[in-house]
């Protein structure tokens, strides 16, 4: 009887584990050189196998389409880098002002389009340093 207790408790821990981040599929594999659209909650590995994550719409001020304003407004967005060894670095990126791109070590991860609503798609360009 203790054998058969011990073995459900065990089973039951090993229910409640969480299994590790999968890494981004091959889909979302980007090349340097080469851009990728991700979604809010998204991630793309890099050809060095570090990872980029988009976390989230922060704000969106842009100027709605046939609109006249006279700002054009800007929009921002969180991610996260995490390098292949080392701690991940949270940035964000902006439409309009600065910053547009980010050093994501040897890549510049830069922010070509962002599309409009609640969990607009971003599209990243992915450049290697010279």
């Amino acid at each position: 009887m203790r054998a058969l207790i011990a073995s459900a408790f065990i089973l039951a821990l090993a229910a409640c584990t969480t299994a590790p981040a999968s890494p981004a599929s091959d889909a979302n594999r980007v090349a340097d050189g080469s851009s990728i659209t991700l979604a809010p909650g998204q991630s793309a590995q890099l050809a060095d196998d570090s990872r980029i994550d988009y976390v989230k719409l922060v704000s969106d001020s842009r100027c709605q389409p046939d609109v006249q304003c006279v700002w054009a407004g800007d929009a921002t967005i969180a991610m996260r880098w995490t390098p292949t060894s080392g701690a991940a670095q949270d940035f964000e990126l902006h439409t309009t002002l600065e910053p547009k791109s980010f050093t994501a070590g040897q890549r510049t991860i830069t922010l070509t389009s962002l599309e409009r609503g609640d969990a607009p798609k971003a599209t990243l360009q992915v450049d290697l340093k010279h």
